[in-house]
């Protein structure tokens, strides 16, 4: 690799939030032009969405300007990034239950038991009970 080369992806780091432009779309993803630097990457189409992607053209269109997360620069220089990435999802931190709320579980998760089993039983009951000896639609031939 040319020094230059080597200048051009210390400036592009994997975890970077970059602007790229939709330069070129393919059934597996969608190349893109960076604003900043120039290069050029790649995004995959299971990098597009958290949600699944039949088409590329789906969720981007040529000269969309986006934003990207960097996540990998192979040995070669090529940029992969990410659109999934780059979406802030915040995390939810839960205060843990108190004694109250703990107690309220426990006699929910109680009574849901308690009604499965009965029902259960009721099921297992009505499938291992003995059948009337009649048989259905039986009944005596008619004579004619």
């Amino acid at each position: 690799m040319s020094e230059e080369r080597k200048a051009e992806a210390s400036s592009v780091g994997v975890g970077s939030l970059v602007d790229c432009v939709v330069e070129q779309i393919m059934p597996y993803g969608a190349f893109v032009r960076m604003t900043d630097s120039g290069r050029r990457g790649m995004i995959h189409i299971s990098e597009l969405s958290f949600n699944f992607v039949k088409k590329v053209e789906d969720v981007l269109s040529l000269q969309q300007n986006i934003k990207a997360r960097v996540i990998k620069i192979d040995e070669k220089g090529r940029i992969d990034l990410s659109l999934k990435k780059a979406e802030e999802r915040p995390v939810i931190h839960q205060a843990p239950l108190t004694r109250d709320e703990k107690d309220s579980f426990e006699k929910k998760m109680a009574s849901f038991l308690k009604t499965s089993e009965a029902k259960i039983a009721d099921l297992n009951s009505k499938m291992n009970a003995p059948r009337s000896g009649r048989k259905r639609g039986g009944g005596h031939p008619v004579k004619g």
